[in-house]
Formats: structure tokens, C-alpha cells, sequence
């Protein structure tokens, strides 16, 4: 082997593995990047196809969610749907075909993403999957929706800030040509099998936001939720407490990368033959 190749070989080395650390460490900001991309895609999409929706078929549309609640509000709670009884709740509040019935805004934890039908693992990886079982989100009294997301995915942030929520916050839900506004009123967090938080309550009107917690455990399930509110453009600016809260994954590479590339550029230095000369010198 050459030795001026030879005495470089270290630098290569660690030149390689900070690359590859690099990547890695950056891996999820730059995945929920692209993803985030995507999510907004698909927002923009279903926008631009409700504007093209006629004041008819709305009024069709919202018919048909608001005789499935009624419908609902009857029964026991159950979120294992027969065939006939899925294939029925796929097919309302869906206009596009896509199954995005909408979307979740909550802007003091920088959640923007689309509300799919059901909570298929596919769905989960894309966006927030509204739960079998429960009430459309239509604006009406003796309701609760549920709508459910993924936290800690490396590939997409979802939910993964929803334990930052606290009683006060607010959350827009954009769906069809209505924009409802909900305040948190209420926070547990119950184990998988603990559904009595989900149940409809005549005369109320609830959202109930769930995710998995503890963070990387997901023993338990925490839900976040909330009563509707009156809508306007002062409550959309609603964001009680320290104001928008950024998350780990948003925050970490703006203060580990610098200090990355500041360990390499200082490793070259000290490895290098101009290094090794000068401290000869001075010795």
C-alpha cells in the first residue's frame, strides 16, 4: 500500500463513518421533510376538489354523515365493523375517493395533515386515520370522533408532539366546506383496552385526539380531547401557552449537525501532517 495512501487511511475511515453517522442522525428530519411534502400535497388536492363541489352535493354529503351519527348514537359502542357496515362508512364524507375525509390543524405543535377513513397501518403511515366506530366530525351535538395518529415514527412526525398539547389548546378540523374549531377539555391516558373516554354523550360534541405513549413504549394510549368551539380567525390564532412548541425532531439537526461537522474539521486538523510538524516545532 502506498504509504502517503497508508498514513491518510484514518481520515478516510473516519471520514466515512461521520458520512454515514450524518446520514443516519439526519434521517428523520429529511424523511419527515418529504413527507411533510407530500401530506400538504394531498391537502392542496382535496381543496382544490371541494371548490369544484356543487352547494348540492355538499348538502348531500352532509346528510348522509349526519343520518350515519344518528344512526350510531343508538347503538353500543364498537369499532369492529362487518363488511357491509364498512363498506357503508367508506362510502361517506369521502368525495374524492381517496378516503380524506379532511384535515387536522393544530398550529402550536405544527400538525397539518389529512384525516383518512379507518386506522389501517397504511393509512397511519401517511396521515391520521379517523376511527371505526365513532361519529363523523359534522358539527352536531351527540357526537365524538375519533381520529388517531402514529408518534415517534422516524419517517414522519404525526402525533409524535401530541403529548405537548394542554387543556385550553385548540385545533381546527377542515371538512368538506366547514372549518369546526375544538378547545382540549380533558387529557388521560388509559390503557388499549379502556374505550369508556370514547363513548358519545347525548347533547355533547367531542373530538377525541389518540396516540401511543410513553414515547418508544406504547404500553398506553393517551387522549387528548376537546369540545367544539365558535369559529373565526381569532380562534384559529388561538395558541395558549409558550406559544408554538417545536418538537425534537425539528430542533435536533439545527444543534447537532454543527457540532458534527465542528468534531470532523477538528479531527482532520489534529491528524493532519501540518498539525504534527508545528507540534514538532514547538517541542
Amino acid at each position: 500500500m502506498n504509504k502517503k495512501l497508508k498514513k491518510q487511511l484514518p481520515n478516510i475511515i473516519f471520514g466515512l463513518i461521520f458520512l454515514a453517522g450524518l446520514a443516519i442522525f439526519l434521517y428523520p428530519s429529511v424523511s419527515n421533510y418529504i413527507n411533510s411534502k407530500n401530506q400538504s400535497r394531498a391537502i392542496s388536492n382535496y381543496e382544490e376538489a371541494m371548490a369544484a363541489i356543487s352547494e348540492e352535493d355538499y348538502t348531500k354529503f352532509w346528510q348522509a354523515a349526519d343520518e350515519y351519527n344518528k344512526e350510531l348514537a343508538s347503538k353500543p359502542l364498537n369499532f369492529k365493523l362487518t363488511d357491509e357496515e364498512k363498506a357503508k362508512y367508506e362510502s361517506i364524507l369521502d368525495p374524492t375517493g381517496t378516503g380524506i375525509m379532511g384535515y387536522i390543524e393544530i398550529e402550536n405543535i405544527g400538525v397539518n395533515l389529512p384525516i383518512y377513513h379507518g386506522t389501517e397501518e397504511t393509512v397511519l403511515q401517511v396521515g391520521i386515520g379517523h376511527l371505526e366506530g365513532t361519529s363523523f366530525p359534522t358539527g352536531k351535538t351527540s357526537t365524538h370522533a375519533v381520529l388517531s395518529g402514529h408518534r415517534g415514527l422516524p419517517s414522519s412526525k404525526l402525533f409524535s408532539d401530541l403529548d405537548q398539547m394542554i387543556v385550553g389548546d385548540t385545533f381546527l378540523l377542515h371538512i368538506l366546506d366547514q372549518t369546526f374549531a375544538y378547545q382540549i377539555d380533558q387529557i388521560n391516558i388509559v390503557l388499549p383496552e379502556e374505550t369508556s373516554d370514547l363513548a358519545i354523550v347525548d347533547d355533547k360534541e367531542y373530538v377525541t385526539l389518540v396516540t401511543c405513549t410513553p414515547y418508544g413504549v406504547n404500553t398506553h394510549r393517551l387522549l387528548v380531547r376537546a369540545k367544539r368551539v365558535d369559529y373565526n380567525e381569532e380562534t384559529k390564532l388561538i395558541v395558549p401557552a409558550d406559544a408554538t412548541r417545536y418538537g425534537n425532531i425539528v430542533v435536533a439537526p439545527f444543534i447537532g449537525a454543527p457540532i458534527l461537522l465542528i468534531a470532523f474539521i477538528a479531527y482532520i486538523i489534529v491528524t493532519s501532517r501540518w498539525f504534527r510538524r508545528r507540534k514538532k516545532k514547538k517541542a
